[in-house]
């Protein structure tokens, strides 16, 4: 009988580990063999309404080279606003033990957000960049159209921020951008003073999209309408859903491997072409003090102090990374005020 009852606790006891063992570790494999991570639950549980509007929703791709930038941007956002504030991460599988022990073991620890693995084998076949760096080939810069996929509770507005850029404003400010009915995002033009006077290309549609291919033609675009940053951008998830933003974004991918779409200009290619395509007039302008980029073009100093202090995003595109040791990056010292210390040596 004794024994019986021993057999019983142990099993017992077995179950209780196993069922803590999931709930600690927090990982639930979807139907598309997603990893959703544990803060999920803790968001659920935290945030006693977190669809409603005082929650900012932020979407940021990340891959391992740019995980660092990923955790100095989670911190800026965190650091300057007043409003809760969800993060929703899709990385790669390579980067995913180390963002998540960054996640939990830094000053992070008590953000809200859920973390997924990025299929990066949907994007592989369907990524030609014939002019422009190959790192634009990247599957991680593709990432931002599979939000909606992936993320489908989301609803309302959500903004997309890239890796190299520090939140000096408000993130709640950007996230209640009011977008028009007939919109389906809001960017920062590449017409406004700021972008347009560091800029080394011209800043319209020609200098992306091949205008010579008969499937552009059938558009009707002008081709001196003003491109847009992809880099920074609100978006309302539920009219991308809608309106089949993705689908639409994987014909123009897909037509651009068989013939010259777009990426043969001197703008090349990328992720921004086939963006800026499918929402050609569907898109609304934001303030330029929301995207002020161009940081990581040169080693020199573009801006003038105080237009960096007035920036509410700092935005290091371009070969130079505010992270990089190997030569002087403008403005870094913006950027290390919000740089969060790798946790592995004491984990």
């Amino acid at each position: 009988m004794f024994l019986r009852k021993f057999r019983i606790g142990c099993l017992l006891v077995i179950v209780i580990l196993i069922v803590a063992a999931f709930f600690f570790v927090g990982i639930n494999v979807g139907s598309s063999g997603d990893l959703i991570d544990k803060y999920l639950i803790r968001r659920h549980r935290t945030e006693s309404n977190p669809s409603s509007e005082s929650v900012s929703h932020v979407c940021l791709s990340i891959d391992d080279e740019t995980l660092v930038g990923a955790i100095a941007a989670i911190n800026s956002m965190i650091q300057n606003t007043r409003h809760p504030v969800v993060f929703h991460l899709l990385v790669t599988q390579d980067a995913y033990a180390n963002l998540r022990r960054w996640l939990y073991y830094s000053e992070l620890k008590d953000a809200n957000y859920e973390v997924k693995i990025f299929e990066t084998e949907k994007v592989l076949e369907m990524i030609t960049v014939r002019l422009g760096p190959q790192e634009l080939a990247k599957p991680m810069n593709y990432a931002r159209f599979y939000y909606a996929e992936y993320f489908p509770d989301l609803h309302g507005n959500v903004v997309h921020i890239d890796n190299d850029c520090i939140v000096q404003g408000d993130i709640s400010e950007l996230h209640r951008t009011a977008i028009a009915k007939s919109s389906i995002a809001a960017f920062s033009d590449d017409c406004s003073s700021s972008a347009k006077r560091f800029s080394f290309i011209d800043n319209s549609y020609q200098h992306y999209v091949n205008f010579e291919s008969d499937h552009i033609k059938r558009l009707k675009m002008q081709r001196l309408t003003c491109s847009f940053n992809t880099g920074v951008y609100v978006f309302n998830i539920d009219r991308w859903r809608s309106e089949n933003v993705t689908h639409d974004i994987e014909h123009w991918m897909i037509l651009n491997t068989k013939e010259n779409i777009y990426g043969n200009e001197k703008a090349g290619g990328g992720s921004q072409p086939p963006l800026m395509i499918v929402l050609y007039h569907r898109w609304d302008l934001l303030d330029p003090l929301w995207n002020v980029r161009h940081l990581g073009m040169t080693q020199s100093k573009k801006y003038f102090a105080l237009m960096i202090d007035r920036a509410k995003i700092l935005h290091w595109s371009g070969p130079h990374k505010p992270w990089s040791t190997a030569a002087a990056v403008p403005f870094a010292d913006k950027w290390r005020k919000y740089h969060v210390a790798d946790p592995s040596a004491n984990h």
